[in-house]
């Protein structure tokens, strides 16, 4: 021991209500399963895997989440304890982005899963289990998208820019030739690149195509912008343009994916707490729910039965008891009791 396993694999939930990505009847998601001869190991690898799962969303999605343990009530059943990272989508609503079960040996009891230990005897494992699924592609999708279509960070987008030439009648060949260098910079980079040389579509079809597909960075390149040894640069998560040296450009395009993954993960952050409300009276919470939506940080006295009635009166569920949150006297918004610390309530998916 540890017995670590993983695997990818599709699976099938009875979802009667579906909702694309989020919650479907087949779903593809990545599950682990590990077995350790102490609570300590088995807890430490639940943790690891929970920051594992906040990592990728914050640094690779752009997604900031908030890591916690769930209530009794939300809890994994059969497990211990349930870390889950929630994140903000811009409809105000939260959203489970992963899971990590600390399950104790209430698993392996009912297997009977039993390992020999040092001194000869047997003992049952401690075990763990987490997940992440295609759901992640929804979140993706609803924390940054707009109008126009997907906003993709650069680090996960299948392409990262889009080339696309600007000509004028049976001068396109000459221009490819003449784009080449600059794509195949681009490509020695480590960027992904694709150039849009269809003939079948004008150039502002293309513009709001590759938008809607939510390509990081567009390049409009003419013969008139080479000779004048500049390209037009357009970002997809702010639309800015601007016209920068061609003799530099493989390095400032590099620059400039980093600087949009950075700005998008900034923009959602900000998206979070300016729609983060710490409140101390029921009416304020309801307030806070029925405005703008988003988290709402509020006491809770602890019980399953003022979970329940919250969630009846206003459709909140509590997300997480958030790792991060210091503890806090105070008192219950519903009922008064003491309360040692504050939770984070949400409508959600």
């Amino acid at each position: 021991l540890p017995l670590l396993i993983n695997q990818w694999a599709n699976v099938v939930r009875w979802e009667m209500k579906t909702r694309p990505f989020l919650r479907t009847a087949e779903f593809l998601w990545q599950e682990g399963h590990t077995a350790h001869a102490t609570a300590d190991e088995a807890v430490a690898e639940t943790r690891q895997m929970l920051d594992v799962y906040a990592q990728f969303a914050e640094e690779w999605m752009a997604l900031p989440v908030i890591k916690g343990v769930k209530t009794e009530n939300e809890r994994f059943a059969g497990a211990l304890d349930t870390y889950c990272i929630e994140g903000l989508m811009q409809d105000g609503k939260a959203l489970q982005a992963g899971t990590s079960h600390f399950l104790g040996q209430n698993f392996a009891k009912a297997f009977d899963v039993q390992f020999q230990t040092r001194e000869g005897g047997l003992e049952h494992v401690w075990g763990t289990s987490w997940g992440v699924s295609t759901r992640l592609m929804g979140a993706l999708v609803m924390a940054h998208s707009d109008d126009e279509g997907l906003v993709l960070p650069p680090k996960l987008a299948p392409i990262q820019v889009v080339i696309i030439p600007i000509y004028k009648t049976g001068l396109l060949a000459e221009l490819l030739e003449r784009i080449r260098p600059m794509q195949m910079g681009l490509i020695e980079r480590g960027i992904s690149v694709k150039v849009d040389d269809r003939d079948t579509e004008r150039p502002g079809y293309k513009f709001a195509e590759w938008e809607l597909k939510g390509v990081p960075v567009r390049l409009a390149v003419g013969m008139r912008d080479l000779d004048a040894g500049t390209v037009e640069v357009a970002r997809r998560d702010t639309k800015e343009k601007m016209n920068l040296p061609l003799a530099d450009i493989v390095n400032s395009v590099a620059a400039l994916l980093d600087d949009i993954q950075a700005s998008i993960y900034r923009k959602a952050h900000q998206f979070r707490e300016t729609h983060t409300h710490r409140v101390d009276t029921y009416e304020a919470f309801k307030q806070a729910l029925e405005g703008e939506g988003g988290f709402v940080v509020a006491h809770w006295d602890g019980t399953p039965e003022t979970e329940e009635r919250i969630k009846e009166e206003t459709k909140a569920t509590i997300r997480c008891l958030a790792l991060a949150e210091p503890d806090e006297d105070g008192v219950c918004i519903v009922t008064g009791k003491p309360s040692a610390r504050r939770v984070y309530f949400a409508r959600a998916y």
